[in-house]
C-alpha cells in the first residue's frame, strides 16, 4: 500500500493507477434473457443477453441502457456518471495535478453495477 501512495505522490492520478480506465457493468433483468444495448452520447456501445455484463470506457457521460425481450415492453435505465472514491484520496495526497490526470482518463468516473432492469408484460 505505501508503494502504491507513493506511485500516487510521484505520478498524479491515483484513481487511474489503482482503478483504471474501463469498468465492467453488469446487467440483470426480470425476466432474464433480454438483450440490451449500452448507449452514451447517441452511440451504441455494446450490448449482452441478460444477465450479463459489458467492459466500458469510463466518462462523464450519461449511459442508457435499452432492453428489449419478446413479448415484454421495452425497459431503459440511465446510469449518471459518479466521482470515484480513489480521486478523493489522490486529491488529498498528490493534490491538483493527479485530481487533472484522472479527470483527463476517465479514471475519476464510475456508474453503479449491477444495473437492474425491470421488464413489463405486453
Amino acid at each position: 500500500m505505501k508503494k502504491i501512495i507513493l506511485l500516487c505522490l510521484m505520478l498524479g492520478g491515483c484513481a487511474t493507477i489503482m482503478d483504471g480506465t474501463t469498468e465492467k457493468i453488469e446487467v440483470v433483468t426480470s425476466p432474464q434473457g433480454a438483450s440490451c444495448s449500452f448507449i452514451r452520447a447517441g452511440k451504441v456501445i455494446g450490448s449482452v443477453v441478460t444477465p450479463g455484463s459489458l467492459t466500458i470506457d469510463k466518462t462523464k457521460d450519461e449511459l442508457d441502457i435499452y432492453c428489449v425481450k419478446k413479448g415484454y415492453k421495452p425497459g431503459t435505465v440511465t446510469e449518471k456518471s459518479g466521482t470515484d472514491k480513489a480521486t478523493y484520496g489522490n486529491i488529498a495526497i498528490g493534490g491538483l495535478i493527479g485530481g487533472i490526470v484522472d479527470s483527463a482518463s476517465g479514471a475519476d468516473d464510475y456508474y453503479d453495477t449491477p444495473v437492474n432492469v425491470i421488464l413489463e408484460r405486453k
